[in-house]
């Protein structure tokens, strides 16, 4: 059985190892003074079926077993050797069928990936919102990129020097044979479609917070950002969710973000601006009017009053 997960926060890289004891946690670089992040692991025997939950990382499956794979409206059989990209703002879900689910996968952060004039991220479409991620691949495929994990499973063990560069040049190797095929497009709808964009909706909608720190900042704001990484139509978005829940879409992401702004105005130090920022306003009296709008008060009296009844105590 598959089950899909409401959840209260995202998922870290972090979270991921303490989850998976099992799995080594090494894979942090330091290149160009900013952390980044890669690692790579065997699919053997990975019956269990997974929800997406980590809105940190980007991911590269090659998946030999037979499974189905869930998105927002719709899915699709897995009954042949795949190679598959996720990406930090789509959510899915993966079903195994067969009891045998074998190949690999990597995982790496966009500060890993990206690098300059060589950022894979923006050079090539895989991994673009609205880009089809799934693909097929034939047995001379298969074993070409069983080949490059393995390769890159090695080399996490060795003490060369310039290694994560050498797995860089492993990604890109694997992303040149996906464009090369023709990605997967026989898709079939679900029959509870509009439960399933709404539930995936408030996942995706959750997944941005907790707000990480003031020089973050929200990266869907709109009904149409959230249609777009889903990939339906905004006003099919927006229906589902009115739908589903009683609210419409744009009510859903104001309380949300009203809350995390009370959450940081009773709790952080940070000034008004910054969290406004974090927030995805551009300027301090857009917060504020937003803030008032759905609150009645200033974010300023909230803080106030806050600090006042801290002093009484």
């Amino acid at each position: 059985m598959l089950y899909f997960c409401h959840m209260t926060r995202a998922e870290s890289l972090k979270d991921f190892y303490t989850r998976n004891p099992f799995i080594d946690s090494h894979g942090y670089v330091t290149a160009g003074g900013s952390i980044g992040h890669f690692n790579v692991f065997s699919r053997n025997n990975c019956f269990k079926g997974a929800t997406y939950r980590r809105r940190d990382y980007y991911k590269i499956s090659l998946i030999i077993g037979t499974g189905r794979l869930y998105y927002a409206d719709k899915w699709i059989e897995v009954d042949r050797p795949s190679l598959l990209f996720s990406n930090p703002g789509l959510p899915y879900a993966w079903e195994p069928i067969s009891e045998l689910q074998q190949g690999f996968y990597c995982l790496f952060t966009e500060t890993f990936i990206s690098d300059g004039p060589n950022d894979l991220l923006h050079r090539f479409p895989i991994f673009r919102i609205g880009a089809q991620p799934l693909f097929f691949v034939d047995a001379d495929r298969q074993a070409e990129i069983s080949t490059i994990f393995g390769k890159m499973m090695t080399e996490m063990e060795s003490t060369y020097t310039y290694k994560y560069d050498l797995l860089r040049t492993y990604v890109q190797l694997i992303i040149h044979q996906a464009l090369k095929m023709q990605p997967v497009g026989e898709y079939r709808k679900h029959t509870n479609a509009g439960i399933r964009i709404t539930e995936l909706f408030l996942e995706l909608l959750e997944r941005q917070f907790p707000v990480d720190g003031h020089d973050h900042t929200l990266q869907f704001r709109t009904a149409a950002q959230f249609a777009e990484n889903l990939r339906v139509h905004v006003n099919h978005l927006n229906r589902s969710v009115k739908e589903t829940t009683g609210k419409t879409t744009t009510q859903h992401i104001s309380d949300r973000i009203v809350k995390e702004a009370r959450t940081l105005l009773l709790h952080s130090d940070w000034t008004i601006s910054e969290i406004g920022y974090s927030l995805g306003f551009e300027y301090p009296t857009y917060f504020n009017n937003f803030f008032k709008k759905h609150t009645r008060v200033t974010p300023l009296s909230i803080r106030k009053n806050a600090r006042d009844a801290q002093q009484i105590k």
